[in-house]
């Protein structure tokens, strides 16, 4: 891969339009992306200077500018290597380490009892996440393709989850394996 995600999602918003660092987080923060990607507002300013200095946006105005108010554009060598990035990303499937696995995977140290109370919990909790993601979307209504994708894909995981929980927990209410 050519960019590593954080990479590619502060690329893809410089290429959606120029921005800031500060403009960056704030687009980051409204549409939720911190809920699925590990971009920070402390890392903001040292991916665009790795996208900077390996020549995939630029600043202009650099110079006349304080550093925090630099507004970057994607050059035409960053929109290609985000287009082969996003290509490999959507073609190709990925195995995505998930802790639940994890936590499943070592079942023979709970018992019934705190297996099926876990999944209650993380059922209502998904439920919730369900909430605020759809609030999420409704709230910036209308929104740009790419992120109505993102809300749309998140969803559906989190639909999916939830229907997977609630089939499990009601399976363990019943005292089945």
């Amino acid at each position: 891969m050519e960019l590593t995600p954080a990479e590619l999602t502060v690329l893809g918003l410089v290429i959606e339009r120029p921005r800031h660092g500060y403009d960056l987080d704030q687009v980051i923060e409204q549409r939720g992306i911190r809920q699925w990607s590990d971009v920070g507002f402390s890392s903001i300013y040292y991916l665009l200077a790795k996208l900077e200095k390996r020549g995939l946006v630029h600043a202009p105005e650099a110079r006349a500018a304080p550093r925090s108010r630099r507004v970057f554009h994607a050059t035409d060598e960053g929109r290609e290597v985000a287009a082969r990035t996003v290509l490999a990303l959507i073609e190709e499937p990925q195995p995505v380490p998930h802790p639940l696995l994890v936590g499943i995977a070592n079942l023979p140290l709970l018992t019934e009892r705190e297996y099926a109370r876990a999944l209650r919990t993380r059922l209502a909790r998904v439920e919730a996440r369900i909430e605020s993601v759809e609030r999420a979307r409704r709230a910036q209504s209308p929104l740009p393709r790419p992120a109505r994708e993102v809300f749309s894909y998140s969803l559906s995981l989190l639909e999916a989850e939830r229907q997977w929980l609630a089939t499990r927990a009601q399976v363990r209410d019943d005292g089945e394996d």
